[in-house]
């Protein structure tokens, strides 16, 4: 009979960090067929190409867009490129068949700002870190017809 044993790796080699990546990716192909997510990133640039914000998601078969990470830089925030980058990466994501989004944020960074967008909280874990929480929000895209 083998025997396993369970071994802490400080630094784990991205091989096999691949290797965990695959395994559970074979595991949901037997149940679902393909989850393998698209990547969607849009940028703001500055007049020399230089990024001063983005956007940046995934979506997949689920008809679900995650939203990773929306960043602004500090001196240009608050002139609506936040909500330009929200509007693009949705618009691309329901052209890909998304019917809903979903994203994280911290209550000390934007969850007022995605409510504006029409984002809804649906958990929080709290004194995520001490004293604040991470927020969990969700938003319907396309509206049932009818």
């Amino acid at each position: 009979m083998k025997t396993y044993k369970i071994i802490f790796d400080e630094n784990p080699a991205a091989e096999a960090l691949q290797i965990l990546g695959d395994g559970i990716e074979q595991f949901t192909q037997l149940k679902i067929g393909n989850g393998r997510n698209t990547p969607l990133t849009f940028f703001l640039r500055d007049e020399k190409g230089g990024i001063v914000g983005g956007v940046h998601g995934n979506y997949g078969k689920f008809g679900w867009l995650y939203i990773s990470t929306l960043w602004v830089s500090e001196p240009v925030r608050g002139r609506g490129y936040g909500v330009q980058l929200m509007n693009h990466i949705e618009r691309a994501a329901i052209e890909a068949g998304c019917i809903h989004a979903y994203l994280d944020t911290f209550s000390f960074q934007a969850p007022a700002f995605y409510k504006k967008l029409g984002y809804t909280v649906f958990g929080e874990l709290e004194d995520f870190p001490v004293g604040h929480s991470r927020c969990f929000l969700r938003k319907r895209l396309i509206q049932p017809e009818g």
